[in-house]
């Protein structure tokens, strides 16, 4: 686990000695037997999830948000997600997701993540068992393109709900964008606008369309070697939307831990279940580091910034 190669300067990729991932990995628990909500609260189950939740409490899930592998053969440590059939994907996706409803309270969201193709059957199975609200499509702007294809830099978040009362902060997931024509009224004040250091903007509600976000890579202190990582900023507008302050936040396939991360650093409760040892050790390494660095790269004063903003 340990570095083969000394880093570059600016490379900030977050890695394991040994030592580390034995220390990290005995604070993680497995479960045996039933456990409540208070004990199992901000802990990181390393474990299969299908067998983890049977332990779970009932109703104890505000915002559940669910990266699960794509119906892609892709390696992740000493696990291989291995491509199926259209109709066996479709039939693992209902396996644990079916499992995930009695943890949801009346009022919880659910965010499902997936790439193009898969996003074809995430509404087929969760519409059995929630509501669905939209679908949020975000620019991924990373890799190579295809020689006889288009890139594939598009990827889909599915937005669900268990009841139609739900919490959606819209003020605290607004977007800081530049104003190319700041107008004025008669009194020469901005005209729905703010000034800040000479920079002109105005704070705009977010659509489904994502074109904001960057993917980790090795200069971001966020970045680790899982290979399917998500932003922390897509985390946090999540997590922001749709969950309060002191609420608990699950994810059933936490990999290098960015939702419990994230969670911690918005000032929310986590448990998240990962079974890849490597990555449990490096959730528990972020959750440690995220008490003396908490911010969110792309999140400041409580705005999202535009990608690439120079404010």
């Amino acid at each position: 686990m340990a570095a083969t190669k000394k880093k570059a300067p600016r490379n900030k990729t977050i890695e394991l000695s040994r030592i580390e991932a034995a220390l990290y990995l005995s604070q993680s628990v497995k479960l045996k037997s039933k456990v409540s909500a208070r004990e199992i609260e901000n802990q990181v189950i390393c474990q299969d999830c299908i067998k983890a939740m049977d332990y779970l409490p009932d109703n104890f899930v505000d915002l559940m948000v669910v990266d699960p592998p794509y119906n892609l053969t892709k390696n992740f440590g000493t696990n291989i997600f291995k491509a199926m059939e259209d109709k066996q994907y479709l039939e693992w996706l209902d396996k644990w997701l079916c499992k995930t409803i009695r943890l949801l309270k009346d009022g919880a969201s659910v965010y499902i993540c997936s790439d193009w193709k898969t996003s074809l059957f995430i509404p087929n199975v969760a519409s059995k068992y929630l509501l669905l609200q939209n679908r949020i499509s975000w620019e991924r702007e990373k890799g190579r393109g295809a020689n006889n294809n288009w890139k594939n830099c598009l990827e889909d978040i599915w937005f669900f709900t268990k009841s139609k009362n739900y919490t959606f902060n819209l003020d605290s997931v607004k977007i800081q964008r530049p104003v190319l024509a700041p107008y004025r009224d008669r009194k020469g004040n901005p005209k729905d606008w703010q000034e800040d250091s000479g920079n002109k903007y105005r704070l705009t509600s977010p659509s489904n369309i994502w074109t904001d976000i960057s993917i980790p890579f090795w200069s971001m202190p966020e970045n680790t070697n899982h290979p399917t990582q998500k932003p922390e900023k897509l985390i946090a507008k999540l997590i922001l939307a749709s969950s309060n302050k002191g609420e608990v936040v699950f994810d059933p396939f936490l990999g290098s831990g960015t939702t419990a991360v994230v969670a911690k650093k918005l000032g929310r409760k986590f448990v998240g279940i990962e079974q890849e040892k490597e990555y449990v050790a490096l959730a528990l390494k972020r959750l440690d580091l995220a008490d003396k660095f908490p911010q969110i790269q792309g999140f400041e004063n409580g705005v999202f910034k535009s990608r690439n903003s120079s404010f």
